[in-house]
């Protein structure tokens, strides 16, 4: 237990820290709201009204976000075998290349398909 002593203290400072903010923003914050206060500043465009169950997003959202999950899982997988490279040698060489041209030709494919275009 002695050894989760750090953790814990740290974990109770962010807490206390954010719990503080909290509060602290609500007391001493301002109190007169607007119209003005209460409008969208963040890009400039006026806010459109969505349906009931939302709004439907494009099919290019959805492949942007595979394409994200697939190179980002390579890059899991590359990281830790570049801290043991040393360890695996030519067998370890030889599988990752084996990886990245299987991921390269997933990429291929997808610059192909024109899935890489923002129209």
């Amino acid at each position: 237990m002695n050894a989760y002593a750090p953790i814990l203290v740290l974990g109770a400072l962010g807490a206390g820290f954010a719990i503080f903010s909290v509060v602290m923003a609500t007391l001493i914050g301002p109190k007169r709201y607007n119209r003005a206060k209460l409008d969208a500043y963040e890009c400039g465009i006026e806010p459109t009204p969505t349906p009931v169950g939302g709004g439907r997003f494009p099919i290019k959202y959805y492949l942007t976000a595979m394409l994200f999950i697939v190179f980002d899982i390579e890059i899991v997988f590359l990281y830790p075998w570049a801290v043991t490279f040393d360890a695996l040698g030519v067998f370890g060489l030889v599988e990752m290349l084996l990886f990245v041209l299987t991921v390269f030709v997933a990429y291929a494919y997808v610059w192909r398909r024109g899935g890489l275009e923002w129209d």
